[in-house]
């Protein structure tokens, strides 16, 4: 081989080096559909300040070893009403407070409390039977989605996540009702030591926290794409690796989930720019 050929295969080996070296540098890009059937949301609040709520959050941590993200989407909503007893709970956010009042007037009641349990926006006291639970799941998921989802999340250098959903609702959706979707950032197995209160003492772990609740996202009429994005920032000590993405779509006059999905696994990849589903 001749000089020139020789340099001419070096430089072709250095670009393809280099090219490789870029796309492998590339954030994974994880996109994910909804079902054709209707997937289950169980919203769990709670609060590290209420003694007989560490069941409960141990249910919650094992429903992902009992139903697929194809069955059911679980959140845990640790709400700030219990702080006043000593220990402020790192993980409430006034909104999830909001939110377990505005689902309990939906069915005529005044008492909230926790551990309380929400199946597809109905209170489910009997989360804890697991016949009955699982009969209440399957009953959704024989149900088609009256709405579809697509979710999207990259890494946006080493602090922020961009996110995108896309939401329509699909044909034979009432008319004349309103509709609006909610994206969440969760996060799992976070740890507590608690100091005060009445878990003081108690090393408490959970799972599905929610860390980040969008604002409201009203969506048009059926067959209308609805785009949503937005770049959050990850504040100090949340684990990027344990990180999901999740949204729903609820149909707030009728207190009906229309359909919801759920996204774990990417927030911490790094790979050649491929798409994750």
């Amino acid at each position: 081989m001749s000089s020139a050929s020789r340099w001419a295969s070096a430089v072709a080996a250095l670009s393809l080096l280099g090219l490789a070296h870029a796309a492998a540098a590339e954030p994974v890009r994880c996109v994910k559909q909804s079902q054709a059937h209707r997937v289950a949301l169980v919203e769990l609040y709670t609060s590290e300040g209420c003694s007989s709520c560490p069941p409960a959050d141990r249910w919650l941590g094992e429903l992902s070893q009992r139903f697929s993200d194809e069955q059911l989407l679980a959140l845990s909503l640790h709400v700030d009403y219990w702080d006043y007893i000593g220990w402020q709970d790192p993980f409430a956010q006034p909104r999830f407070a909001e939110r377990q009042r505005w689902l309990t007037s939906l069915a005529a009641a005044s008492t909230i409390y926790t551990p309380e349990v929400f199946t597809n926006m109905k209170e489910t006291r009997g989360w804890h039977q697991h016949a009955p639970f699982a009969a209440q799941v399957e009953a959704i998921n024989r149900l088609p989605a009256a709405a579809e989802i697509t979710l999207q999340m990259q890494k946006a250098g080493d602090t922020a996540l961009d996110l995108e959903a896309r939401f329509s609702l699909r044909k034979g959706f009432r008319s004349g009702r309103t509709a609006e979707a909610i994206v969440v950032v969760f996060e799992n197995e976070l740890r507590s030591d608690v100091r005060a209160g009445e878990n003081r003492g108690a090393r408490l772990q959970h799972q599905r926290v929610v860390r980040y609740w969008s604002t409201a996202i009203a969506l048009s009429a059926p067959d209308t794409q609805t785009v949503w994005r937005q770049t959050v920032k990850l504040p100090a000590g949340w684990q990027r690796e344990k990180l999901g993405l999740a949204a729903f779509v609820q149909d707030p006059q009728a207190g009906e989930v229309l359909q919801a999905i759920a996204m774990t696994g990417c927030a911490g990849q790094q790979s050649a720019g491929g798409i994750n589903s």
